[in-house]
């Protein structure tokens, strides 16, 4: 079901989303923590893209 490229997709958006959150509640620096957290959608829109290439070109 999963390949070893959705495992490394998800492990980018969580190091996103540690990183994001670290900077809004230890360090206080709400702006960036916004700017990283929204890595995470463009992350996973990535990975569709690519998982959607992948499909499509396997069906040719």
């Amino acid at each position: 079901m999963f390949n070893k490229s959705d495992f490394f997709i998800i492990l980018a958006v969580m190091f996103s989303f540690v990183i994001s959150a670290y900077l809004w509640f230890v360090l206080g620096d709400q702006q960036q923590a916004i700017f990283t957290a929204i890595w995470i959608p463009s992350i996973f829109t990535f990975g569709i893209y690519f998982k959607l290439c992948a499909l499509m070109g396997s069906k040719k």
